[in-house]
């Protein structure tokens, strides 16, 4: 025999299949701390030559052994999960009983509502272990690669086909997820970070139950996408079934796999087309450009009981904002809500914020404290008692930090509304760290033990603020914007308050009849108007009448209805207090940043075209010939320009814009069916108040058969009942008392709690 004899030792595989266990591994799909059953397959390799040959067990690794350590181990310890169980039994294989390599699945049945399982699969060689006594990234036998989280059988309900029958009713859908957690699976600039199933699974659970897709093709690589943008996996596998699609087969379906490299390129071809793809997700379509020195993730809480609270948390996040070491990302609703622990003091304005931000924790303590302190708050007061500002730190990446000056998450948030209502608006499916609970079902189990309390739920209230001394609750009542236009041909009042002494003359009356602000315009925004006249003369139109009423003690807040920015500005020096802007932000460039600036609320409106093009058919064309789905959809995109640019979220009004681009039978759809658009929780737009203005428009007369604009007054009033019906918040109108008391009666019906 020639040659070098010696070869590598052949590897067999001794495996144990199906092992059921008890195991404390996190939290269950109940979110109890509890013992749960496990199925444990392990498999693991060794040369079984010599235990062949002789015939006896020592020789080769015993898997009555290994049963009995994988029973122990797994029944007698807690872990904070699953992967955590699977690395255990990992270690236990190779380091102690000396397999060569090890592949573990564990499997959690029902760990999930709507699934039939979820597990991980897991594999490693000795030689990752060598040296190490934490665990390993296997990423010296390379095998780390393929480290799975997987879900099986997730059955949810959505509408997916072409078939018209398939539009109409949803169908269930079988999904299965293999999810790549580690680094190794792909080279991406992403840190390395733990991923929470169960967050994961509500995100995509909440997109697939509210989509409607016509393929299985497009809602997959949607499935994905949302799961590589969103829950920042870095590689995901997507199976999805439909068993009822064709009648003599199980199911159809399709495989995919898509990864992070995949994602950066789609999103190029986007950005370079400017078009997006079937399976684009609106939810993400606006982030603010952010500056790449700030790489840390924080929300922050923030409060205000005493002054004026609401120049308090604006001069606060305008400070956080100086030297370039924070980056507010978003922001959240402003809630007025009732003082906790030290009960006898005024009323918090409270509010969270997403930053991102260079400084360490210890860091960013201290510029919130000087922040207080530059806000007038004492540390010699009584501990929780009033404070002009307080700022707390909730959340600070990933990270869970207990020293005797800061504690991350902040202590007690589970037990305080007032944090978590506007921290769910920003940060409802983030999981605490600590209690394995997201945001959401802290909120919600929170709000049930309240309401269950001897002293009953607690009373909060979405605001915003609309003067220095004025803070509008909205569910109080549906407020009345009064019209003012001091212009030469709008479409029902033009030429009759063009001097301004009349025009504050009707302002003075319009209060007195029970409006709630004044919308000032220069410029007729109705079809076929002239928009041809300069900035400077729309500026001379309404400034002076803003000012004169300043003079004489005008109380009421005032608001200008311009889409020029230039406009804007100078309203707001004379003393207009909101920005109504009918094409959303989206006519003139300047107009966001003039609206993030002035830190004024705003309404924002949907419109196509202009004036001369608005009622073409291509404008009021939309698509599906769903009007409703459409306009929530466009606002959304415009509600979150406005928030990249910088706009308070607790500062957005929005206004469907009932006869822009809308032909009658639109409008009546979109009054038909508004709380659907405005105050269904699955809309786009939930949580935003809405303003209406349907006062005398041409879709009232081709009800009503009355030509004459300022004559529409008894069809007015019942587009103004559907639209109090339909939830909104503000209504727009020429007649004040009249629409006014039709409101009152309005609001004794749907807003009973009110009166």
């Amino acid at each position: 025999m020639s040659g070098d004899s010696r070869q590598e030792p052949q590897l067999d595989t001794i495996f144990i299949k199906n092992l059921v266990l008890k195991s404390i591994t996190g939290v269950d799909s109940w979110q109890r701390l509890k013992s749960q059953p496990v199925v444990i397959s392990v498999w693991f390799s060794t040369d079984a030559t010599a235990a062949g040959n002789s015939d006896i067990v020592s020789n080769t690794i015993h898997y009555g052994h290994v049963t009995k350590a994988v029973t122990k181990l797994t029944e007698t310890t807690s872990f904070e999960s699953i992967s955590a169980l699977g690395h255990a039994i990992l270690r236990l294989c190779c380091v102690h009983f000396g397999a060569v390599k090890t592949t573990v699945r564990i499997e959690q049945p029902r760990a999930l509502l709507h699934a039939a399982a979820s597990g991980v699969l897991l594999s490693r060689a000795k030689v990752d272990f060598e040296g190490s006594e934490e665990q390993t990234l296997g990423n010296v036998s390379g095998l780390g690669r393929e480290d799975q989280l997987f879900v099986t059988d997730l059955r949810l309900s959505t509408i997916v086909g072409v078939n018209p029958w398939e539009r109409e009713d949803k169908q269930v859908v079988v999904i299965n997820l293999v999810i790549y957690t580690s680094p190794l699976a792909v080279e991406t600039t992403e840190k390395n970070k733990s991923h929470h199933l169960r967050t994961i699974v509500r995100v995509l659970t909440r997109h697939s139950e509210s989509s409607s897709y016509k393929t299985v093709e497009a809602f997959a690589i949607a499935i994905a996408r949302l799961a590589l943008d969103k829950c920042k996996v870095r590689k995901i596998r997507v199976c999805i079934e439909k068993p009822s699609a064709v009648a003599f087969a199980q199911a159809t379906g399709i495989d995919i796999t898509r990864d992070a490299l995949w994602l950066t390129r789609i999103l190029e071809e986007e950005a370079k087309s400017g078009l997006h793809f079937a399976h684009h997700s609106v939810q993400d379509n606006w982030t603010r450009e952010i500056p790449v020195h700030l790489e840390h993730t924080v929300y922050l809480s923030i409060g205000s009981n005493t002054g004026d609270r609401r120049e308090n948390i604006q001069e606060a996040l305008g400070m956080l904002e100086k030297e370039e070491e924070c980056y507010i990302v978003e922001t959240s609703f402003l809630y007025e809500t009732p003082p906790m622990y030290v009960v006898h003091q005024p009323a918090f304005l409270n509010a969270a914020c997403k930053i991102m931000t260079c400084l360490d924790p210890y860091t960013l303590l201290k510029k919130l404290k000087s922040i207080e302190a530059a806000l007038g708050r004492s540390n010699e007061g009584i501990r929780n008692g009033p404070r002009p500002i307080d700022l707390d730190i909730l959340f600070y990446n990933d990270l869970l930090l207990e020293t005797e000056t800061l504690k991350i998450p902040h202590i007690s948030i589970e037990e305080r509304e007032f944090v978590l209502w506007p921290l769910c608006d920003i940060a409802r499916d983030m999981e605490h760290p600590k209690l394995y609970r997201t945001c959401g079902q802290l909120l919600s189990q929170l709000i049930k033990a309240t309401a269950d309390s001897k002293t009953g739920p607690l009373e909060i209230n979405k605001v915003i603020p609309m003067e220095k001394s004025q803070i509008w609750l909205w569910k109080d009542k549906t407020y009345i914007m009064g019209i003012l236009n001091t212009t030469p041909d709008s479409f029902s009042d033009g030429g009759r308050f063009v001097e301004v002494d009349t025009a504050v003359a009707l302002a003075e009356s319009m209060q007195e009849q029970g409006a709630d602000i004044i919308d000032i315009g220069g410029m007729s925004t109705r079809p076929g108007a002239d928009e041809t006249f300069s900035e400077e003369e729309e500026i001379r139109r309404v400034v002076p009448v803003i000012k004169r009423l300043r003079e004489k003690g005008f109380t009421l807040p005032i608001s200008i209805d311009t889409y020029r920015a230039s406009v804007a500005e100078a309203a707001i020096s004379a003393g207009a207090t909101l920005i109504n802007d009918v094409t959303g932000g989206s006519r003139d460039p300047r107009m966001l940043s003039v609206m993030a600036k002035s830190k004024v609320p705003v309404c924002l409106m949907h419109m196509r075209g202009d004036a001369t093009t608005m009622m073409s058919k291509e404008n009021t064309t939309y698509e599906d010939d769903d009007v409703v789905e459409d306009v929530s959809r466009q606002l959304y995109y415009t509600v979150q320009r406005a928030l990249a640019a910088g706009v308070y979220r607790w500062n957005i009004i929005v206004d469907p814009g009932l006869g822009f681009s809308k032909t009658s039978q639109q409008s009546f759809e979109i009054l038909r069916r508004l709380s659907e658009m405005v105050s269904n929780q699955d809309s786009l737009l939930n949580g935003f108040p809405s303003l209406m203005g349907p006062s005398r428009k041409k879709f009232i007369g081709s009800a009503t058969g009355i030509e004459v604009a300022d004559q529409r007054s008894f069809g007015t009033a019942g587009a103004v009942a559907a639209s109090v019906a339909g939830g909104a918040n503000i209504i727009r109108v020429h007649d004040v008392r009249p629409m006014w008391e039709v409101i009152q009666v309005c609001d004794s019906v749907w807003k009973p709690t009110t009166k």
